[in-house]
């Protein structure tokens, strides 16, 4: 029997400071998507899973071959719109999936750039919502996949343990018989499960998600909130970078006498300081999992393999970097400014001086 299941592509654009997704209105609504009995149950009645932005609004049809592809978007308030398509496959064996790692549509197009068009007529609708725009660049991808059906095989963690060889080779797009252990052994440790008929692999660019029972659609969208998290912290890394090198373009240029153009690269950066703090808390809080210890378990696994933590460290690193060179700035500004005041009175001494000197002698 083959197996079956389909390739879920999620790409994370990041489009602006924040959405006010409430302000946008129709076709935009706030709504989780179904909930799994069998891991809901232990979930408190109070459901504090963070919820996006669904948009209901139709899109262009594509297909890859035969296979239709189904698209669907969500909005996050951080600014960042998830595009997600869908492909169906069929496979006698997990290899014969490796050449959907990065199909082209029917019309020979990446589905990057059906996504990107997406993204776009997506960001049109928001109108006014959209806070602090900035330009569209290249998604974050992330590829996911999602098996429904083993070919008979109801045990997905066995499933997974016979053909670990080939899960390795889908998920790195590599012939199995060339990887090594110490390859496979790393692959496979990052790896969830709830029931025996359920089981999750994530890696660096992919993830294969069995749910015999059709569960899986809760895991795609905790690897697509990690996903956009991944997208965040390297869009603004990338920002601070830029004012950390303005900081030293800045410090090396000789100030003038009362150095008043850095007061206002002073209050940029408490601005960047102030849109860092929020960032971070509004990403943060997306992937908030209270109650459901199954989905912060899968959480987790993808926050390692991505090294989340590691990028957020870097954020803070180079915020304190900020923080030392605008003070030395700011410090070698304010003896300038003590130096010539200093001038100032020891000539306001000697003019008087001088004045008292004429009107003796008058």
């Amino acid at each position: 029997m083959p197996l079956r299941g389909e390739v879920v592509y999620l790409f994370a654009f990041d489009v602006g400071r924040e959405v006010l997704g409430e302000a946008a209105g129709p076709p935009f609504a706030r709504r989780g998507g179904p909930a799994d009995p069998r891991r809901r149950k232990t979930v408190p009645a109070d459901d504090l899973l963070y919820r996006p932005f669904h948009v209901g609004l139709p899109f262009e049809p594509a297909s890859v071959g035969d296979s239709p592809v189904s698209l669907d978007a969500r909005v996050y308030d951080a600014g960042v719109i998830a595009v997600a398509a869908r492909l169906p496959f069929t496979a006698d064996r997990p290899d014969d999936l490796r050449r959907l790692h990065a199909p082209r549509t029917t019309g020979g197009e990446p589905l990057a750039a059906v996504a990107g068009r997406v993204c776009e007529r997506v960001r049109a609708a928001l109108g006014d919502a959209l806070r602090g725009p900035t330009e569209t660049r290249g998604p974050e991808a992330y590829t996911v996949f999602a098996f429904a059906h083993l070919g008979g095989e109801g045990d997905a963690g066995r499933w997974v343990d016979d053909h670990r060889a080939e899960v390795g080779g889908l998920l790195a797009d590599l012939d199995p018989a060339s990887l090594s252990e110490s390859h496979l052994a790393d692959t496979l440790r990052l790896r969830c499960s709830l029931e025996r008929t359920d089981a999750v692999v994530i890696d660096w660019d992919a993830a294969v998600a069995v749910d015999l029972a059709g569960g899986v659609g809760e895991v795609i969208d905790v690897l697509e909130v990690a996903n956009l998290q991944l997208l965040e912290w390297k869009v603004h890394d990338a920002v601070l970078d830029r004012h950390l090198n303005r900081a030293y373009d800045h410090f090396a240029r000789r100030p003038g006498v009362f150095s008043f153009g850095w007061g206002r690269v002073l209050r940029e950066l408490r601005q960047l300081r102030t849109d860092t703090a929020r960032l971070t808390d509004e990403v943060s809080n997306i992937s908030k999992f209270v109650g459901d210890w199954y989905l912060a378990r899968v959480y987790q696994a993808a926050r390692e393999r991505f090294h989340l933590d590691g990028w957020r460290a870097s954020l803070d690193h180079r915020l304190s970097q900020l923080d030392r060179v605008y003070g030395a700035m700011q410090a070698d500004a304010n003896d300038r400014r003590m130096l010539w005041l200093e001038v100032l009175i020891v000539l306001l001494i000697a003019v008087e001086l001088l004045l008292n000197l004429f009107v003796r002698r008058g």
